[in-house]
């Protein structure tokens, strides 16, 4: 038994290192098996260099016909697992075909790479991206190593930022009106606006904010899109009267957002939306959903 497991097993310990490992920023991410890994974290247009030891177990020798280490950009929809789509891929010979019997270290270099997408793990994609090397065998399987890295892109203040202004209400039973102070937020932002009843005739007993993020994944009969109410937020307990006005301040830093995604690579979207709700006395709900855009705001350091 112990002479088949070791027949499966790699002849050889493979390492990917980054050149500048240990100064470079980290992005905490969580696994598909709910562990967080830590990993690098690049933006597009950076280079990435490093090295790549092979080590053979003591004894052996491993004869390939070549090595080789590629940059992989990846879309993996979940209804579709264990097909990844390649939008980025980038591939760099580290040796010619022969034979490896001590630890030999072999450096590499992708220089500034368009990385357009940012990294993503959402509820049924998946867009990620990967050094893999292969040391390519003849008449057995190929050994493969992996390294994830993380990528987060960043944008500027936009130029214009239009105030969302809208109407809401239902004939000669009520009408309010909601005003937030910009359409486009960063992941640190504050939301901040104000509502107005213009008329109320019919008892409301509370009112609440809601963040939702919507993620759109395929395309024609095979589009699922799945919606996550990501915060709540009280803005009123209790009736409000005609001509009050209610004022909203929320902070988006404590949640979990990433920018709005629209179309990346024909695969998914997500986007974000403010939902407000008001419940009245019979918990009949009556909401407004207006689309908002978030970015990433490169941090001061």
């Amino acid at each position: 038994m112990n002479y088949i497991i070791g027949a499966f097993k790699s002849p050889c310990k493979i390492n990917i290192s980054f050149a500048d490992g240990k100064t470079r920023k980290k992005a905490s991410i969580k696994k598909e098996n709910g562990q967080t890994a830590i990993v690098p974290l690049f933006q597009s247009l950076e280079n990435i260099v490093g090295e790549v030891s092979i080590e053979p177990l003591q004894g052996k020798k491993i004869e390939h016909i070549g090595v080789k280490i590629e940059l992989l950009g990846q879309i993996e929809l979940y209804f579709d697992r264990g097909n990844y789509y390649d939008f980025t891929s980038l591939v760099r010979e580290l040796d010619i075909p022969g034979e490896i019997y001590e630890r030999k270290t072999y450096p590499f270099e992708f220089s500034t790479v368009e990385m357009l997408y940012e990294s993503y793990n959402g509820i049924n994609v998946r867009l990620r991206y990967i050094l893999k090397v292969t040391i390519s065998r003849n008449y057995v399987s190929n050994i493969v190593e992996y390294q994830d890295f993380w990528v987060r892109n960043y944008a500027p203040v936009p130029t214009i930022n239009n105030s969302i202004k809208m109407e809401v209400g239902i004939e000669d039973c009520l009408h309010i009106e909601f005003e937030y102070n910009k359409s486009k937020y960063h992941l640190k932002d504050v939301i901040v606006g104000k509502i107005y009843f213009l008329l109320v005739r019919i008892k409301i007993k509370n009112m609440e904010l809601e963040i939702r993020r919507r993620e759109s994944t395929g395309s024609g009969p095979n589009t699922y899109v799945e919606t996550e109410t990501l915060a709540k937020f009280e803005l009123m307990d209790g009736a409000p009267v005609r001509g009050e006005s209610i004022p909203i301040r929320l902070f988006l830093s404590p949640y979990e957002l990433t920018p709005t995604y629209r179309n990346i690579n024909n695969k998914f979207s997500v986007k974000y939306f403010l939902n407000l709700v008001l419940v009245d006395e019979e918990d009949r709900r009556y909401f407004k959903q207006q689309e908002i855009t978030v970015y990433r705001l490169q941090e001061s350091t």
